[in-house]
């Protein structure tokens, strides 16, 4: 039985969920954190913080991530090292390239800014920028490689300072949120270093990047970053719609609590994409169409039916939930805004059935080299998903009209991407099921010792 156990460990796909469980979880700690060391306007300019980072570094990393994990998973050892020096003199060349355009839009518009909540992201970012500049390398070399064991490592250090950090100034210190953003920037350069001495984040290799690999990088990034930044709207145009609205930062930090407790949803569809995507781009390079199909049937599939017990779960138990991230003063009806946080989850529980299938069609299309179709797929979304907002929003002055027109786009990107994929691979939807059933049950075998 021990054996068997360590087994069932050691692959990659458990790998990948543990570090994603953990780096989840003290995601989940450190705004647990956050939500009760800062009053509600304070905590709403964090999350824009926060939001705007992740917009940006999924537009940084967007241009290069994508592309380095598929043709790294194919290539030569020389090959590899011009792959990876590659990505790091374009990482670069972005970073400065944004610190610079971010300093100056704050420096002529500075009081527009501050008026916005964006002032703590503007002046800090471009410096994370920089800081972080290694250990994301490292997290995507790492990646494409399935050194699923170092991700973990890295993870635990990054997620897990910051929330000894974030725990010793809720009890002890009491420091204002500039100075948590200080200590953010701090444990990125700590990491980062790390990353470097250990050698994982390859900037070893900055000096074997020529144009043939810049060049296979950018032409297949031009696609994947629009699509990455458009998926990063898709999470982040609410948050976005709704500062700029009337509501304010109140109601941000209020609509932020049920849309981190999606954080749940996303641990095991992270962690199995993680290791699907690098499979299907092997796959596909091998013109092995047939595999391909595979696993798209079997992860889509398996993480659908593992997604229905954990959104109903999460649908009768919303309530304590909220209690549980937020605290008190987000339970039951805001009295600015009208909405309760227990409802809207319930609503993001729904949208989370539809995940798996939309997630797992990109990553599809994106493996079989048809990123220019993912990115339409993406556009259709982000389209759907803006004008909901804005309607939701400006005409109706509701957040809860928001969470329900993002189970709407989520479906239209279900639609959209398996027409896409199935032009190419001729899919039949009932084999999703059949996959997914399957995964359980040899899984269930493999244990038992049948």
């Amino acid at each position: 039985m021990i054996k068997k156990i360590l087994h069932i460990a050691k692959e990659k796909n458990i790998q990948s969920l543990a570090g994603n469980v953990l780096k989840a979880g003290f995601g989940v700690l450190n705004f647990m954190v956050l939500t009760r060391s800062f009053e509600k306007e304070i905590f709403g300019e964090w999350i824009l913080y926060l939001t705007g980072t992740s917009f940006i570094e999924m537009f940084r990393f967007g241009i290069t991530r994508t592309a380095l994990i598929r043709f790294l998973s194919g290539a030569k050892v020389d090959e590899q090292k011009k792959l990876i020096g590659s990505n790091w003199l374009i990482g670069l060349i972005t970073s400065v390239f944004i610190a610079i355009l971010l300093w100056v839009i704050l420096f002529f518009f500075p009081d527009q800014i501050k008026q916005s909540g964006f002032y703590l992201f503007f002046k800090w970012y471009p410096i994370l920028a920089f800081l972080n500049l290694p250990l994301n390398n490292a997290l995507t070399i790492l990646q494409a490689k399935q050194y699923f064991g170092q991700i973990f490592i890295v993870n635990t250090l990054n997620s897990g300072l910051f929330f000894v950090g974030l725990a010793i100034n809720l009890f002890w210190l009491k420091l204002d949120l500039v100075y948590v953003i200080w200590f953010h920037l701090g444990i990125a350069a700590l990491v980062s270093l790390i990353t470097i001495i250990a050698g994982w984040d390859g900037s070893r290799y900055i000096n074997k990047a020529d144009r043939s690999t810049n060049r296979t990088i950018l032409n297949f990034g031009k696609y994947t970053t629009l699509t990455l930044i458009g998926t990063n709207l898709l999470r982040s145009a609410d948050t976005f719609i709704i500062a700029l609205s009337p509501l304010g930062t109140a109601a941000v930090a209020l609509y932020s609590i049920p849309l981190r407790l999606t954080e749940f949803l996303q641990i095991p569809l992270r962690s199995f994409v993680a290791t699907a995507f690098p499979k299907m781009s092997k796959a596909s390079i091998e013109n092995d169409l047939k595999m391909v199909r595979y696993y798209f049937y079997s992860y889509s599939g398996s993480i659908t039916i593992l997604f229905i017990p954990i959104a109903i779960f999460g649908f009768i138990f919303s309530d304590f939930f909220v209690y549980f991230l937020g605290g008190s003063q987000y339970v039951g009806i805001d009295p600015i805004t009208g909405a309760s946080t227990s409802t809207i989850f319930k609503v993001f529980a729904l949208y989370g059935i539809l995940l798996p299938i939309d997630r797992l069609t990109g990553v599809g299309l994106d493996s079989i080299n048809r990123p220019k179709k993912n990115f339409y797929k993406i556009i259709y979304m982000v389209t759907a998903n803006i004008i909901g907002d804005l309607i939701a929003v400006f005409v109706f002055k509701s957040i809860m009209g928001v969470a329900v027109v993002t189970v709407l786009f989520t479906l239209i990107g279900v639609l959209v991407g398996f027409n896409y994929l199935t032009k190419e691979l001729k899919l039949n939807p009932l084999l999703i099921w059949k996959e997914g059933k399957k995964v359980y049950s040899m899984k269930i075998k493999e244990f038992v010792g049948k």
